[in-house]
């Protein structure tokens, strides 16, 4: 069984908090900014309804289709 330190649990902690707060505000975009950003609307709610624990790697993802 694995064992993480406090150091190794903040540090996700703060990454689960960073990805719900990017998702959340991504909802938030008008779609100016996001065809500046290179997203439709769809994809954007697509990715901002996504739980926090879910990680959408960039090589795979959401921002390669247009």
């Amino acid at each position: 069984m694995s064992r993480f330190s406090l150091t190794q649990i903040r540090c996700q902690l703060r990454h689960y908090h960073q990805r719900r707060r990017s998702r959340r505000q991504l909802l938030t975009l008008d779609d100016r900014l996001l065809e500046d950003i290179g997203i439709t609307r769809a994809q954007a709610c697509k990715e901002g309804h996504k739980p926090f624990w879910r990680h959408s790697p960039i090589n795979r993802g959401l921002y390669e289709h247009r």
